[in-house]
């Protein structure tokens, strides 16, 4: 038996373990009905401007989390869907913002249609297992716990039951930032990216439901990486928006499970980096790509002064052709003095 094979028959023992043969179908058919079908996925695309607005000045308070872990079938591209593992039925999970010293319950309820146990680990925490351990729920189960959020900064949370890798790739993760005391320098608009991979057996383009692939993934071979859940999830309708003489935050953080980003808007310059999702020390100034490690994170300003559409990649390019690419669309008047096409004028003044 190959270890594709091993797995699903592994998942499917645990199924039925976990809800009985008759419960383990009865499971799978309104799966069907209700959280996507090949014919009728779901959208998983995680919208970058779904997140909170900033905190600023308040006080610690208590802070309650409710996240939802459920499995469905999400549209992985044009004629592609998947099966997707979420955090409340998008990829990435919500943003989560709490500031330093706040005191933090987290509730999390594992579907009752799902085939797997599942959990929460936030990089976040000070406390075994990052939560892992307090909130691993079997299918229907609710669990729980608390705790303060003691060091200011962006991270990474994700499920961690074994194999990690697997539930972190079938879309798994989020961010949490916990904003120090006094709140983080204000910007005109803030975005939420974040970057993963998805292991199918199919290859890249192809159509129809895709199935994962547990060996491609131990040998770390994806065949999609994705913004934001899905093939070029991040374009179109779904492309970051704003105008001239905006400032515009960028919240990044891969998920992985396994590669690293060099993460480079084109055609723009970051004016300041939060390296490594620090965001009390001094941010790096003029910074033209910032490398995440999966389970990182960083954090990116910058003034947008010229018009145009900008492509978000990660600058190890051949992965834009297997969906990694993102648009931020900028309105606004032309400035010549930064830029303009053109050296028709320039060239005839010479040639005079």
């Amino acid at each position: 038996m190959n270890t594709r094979s091993f797995l699903l028959s592994t998942a499917a023992a645990a199924a039925i373990a976990l809800a009985g043969a008759a419960g383990a179908s009865w499971a799978h058919d309104a799966h069907a009905a209700g959280l996507g079908t090949p014919e009728a996925p779901v959208d998983v695309i995680r919208a970058a401007t779904d997140l909170p607005a900033a905190i600023g000045e308040r006080g610690p308070e208590t802070v309650r989390i409710g996240l939802e872990t459920v499995e469905v079938t999400g549209r992985l591209s044009d004629g592609a869907t998947y099966h997707y593992w979420t955090f409340n039925r998008k990829v990435p999970g919500p943003f989560v913002r709490v500031r330093v010293g706040d005191t933090v319950e987290v509730a999390l309820e594992n579907h009752e249609d799902s085939m797997a146990m599942h959990n929460v680990d936030f990089h976040a925490v000070t406390g075994l297992h990052g939560g892992g351990h307090a909130t691993l729920a079997a299918p229907g189960e609710t669990k729980g716990f608390t705790f303060k959020a003691l060091n200011p900064g962006l991270y990474v949370y994700h499920c961690a039951v074994g194999p990690a890798a697997q539930h972190i790739a079938n879309g798994m993760y989020g961010l949490i930032l916990v904003e120090p005391e006094g709140g983080l320098p204000p910007v005109d608009r803030e975005f939420y990216v974040m970057q993963g991979e998805l292991y199918t057996f199919e290859p890249y383009g192809s159509s129809g439901q895709l199935t994962e692939d547990y060996d491609k993934l131990m040998n770390e071979m994806p065949e999609y990486y994705v913004f934001n859940g899905a093939d070029q999830a991040l374009t179109g309708d779904n492309a970051l928006r704003a105008e001239v003489g905006e400032t515009v935050r960028i919240y990044f953080g891969v998920g992985g499970p396994n590669k690293t980003s060099s993460f480079h808007v084109i055609g723009e310059i970051f004016d300041k980096v939060y390296n490594l999702g620090s965001m009390t020390g001094e941010p790096l100034p003029d910074v033209q790509t910032v490398l995440v490690p999966p389970g990182g994170a960083a954090a990116v300003d910058m003034k947008l002064e010229v018009p145009g559409e900008y492509l978000l990649v990660d600058h190890a390019l051949s992965r834009a052709a297997r969906g990694l690419v993102g648009k931020l669309v900028v309105e606004g008047p032309e400035q010549p003095d930064i830029f303009r096409e053109g050296l028709e004028e320039q060239l005839g003044m010479v040639h005079q």
